[in-house]
């Protein structure tokens, strides 16, 4: 009963966030402001992830696949199709259910702990709209640009893993590339990148901003926020798979 008293609970607070801005020029800057931290700040980690990810994929379905019947360069068609179905999405926001969604959980929590948000509402700001709805925005334009580039930063990490060492030749990782390319695939990236961002920073600015204690209990928000963040990555990855392939 528990989780379903927070689920109507963030349902009804949800409705509070997307209300009309009372000062459209102070949410623009802040949402430009949140672009910058959750995007340019996310880069190096998101990079660093794809490209291990992309070469993993690589060697290991080279492994998997030696010696059999299957053409050597449908290794470059599987390692393209897997990082752009599953891997980019759903592992970029899963890092940055870790590294955003307990930075937000943090900052929105210590303003609730200090009474900033307390004071605002006294002056009559709407402090979920002001608070929360620049950071969903900002999140919902930068995050799948870093899918994208997560998608491409992959697929180079498993050219660099299989052609400079040999396992495959230039022509056959790039014939791979070229093989069998579905444009729905990018489809379905870009809206488990627009889902999965919606849900890791709504839930994690929840977490924060009806945080109640002191330092330990914003410690637990911010362990809540990444986890149940990534639970429900999960879950609605699941959900979109499985209506977007029947």
């Amino acid at each position: 009963m528990n989780a379903f008293d927070h689920f109507g609970h963030y349902i009804l607070w949800l409705k509070q966030v997307f209300k009309k801005p009372e000062n459209v020029s102070m949410y623009w800057h802040e949402t430009l402001r949140q672009m910058n931290v959750i995007g340019i700040g996310s880069i190096v980690i998101v990079c660093i992830i794809a490209i291990f990810i992309g070469a993993v994929t690589a060697v290991q379905f080279s492994y998997q696949l030696s010696g059999g019947l299957i053409p050597r360069y449908y290794i470059g068609y599987v390692v393209r199709d897997m990082l752009i179905i599953e891997l980019a999405p759903t592992f970029s926001n899963m890092v940055l259910a870790g590294k955003v969604g307990s930075s937000l959980a943090s900052e929105i929590g210590g303003m609730r702990q200090k009474e900033h948000i307390d004071a605002m509402e006294i002056m009559g700001v709407n402090t979920s709209a002001f608070l929360v709805q620049p950071k969903i925005i900002a999140s919902l334009v930068v995050i799948p640009m870093l899918v994208c580039l997560a998608a491409f930063v992959g697929i180079l990490g498993g050219y660099i893993a299989s052609v400079p060492t040999g396992l495959f030749s230039n022509e056959e990782f790039i014939r791979g590339l070229r093989s069998f390319f579905e444009p729905y695939y990018v489809s379905m990236m870009f809206v488990k990148s627009v889902v999965f961002a919606f849900i890791l920073t709504t839930v994690s600015c929840y977490q924060g901003y009806f945080v109640k204690g002191g330092s330990i209990e914003l410690g637990a928000a911010s362990t809540r926020a990444v986890v149940y963040s990534n639970i429900l990555i999960l879950f609605s990855d699941y959900i979109i798979a499985t209506v977007m392939t029947t």
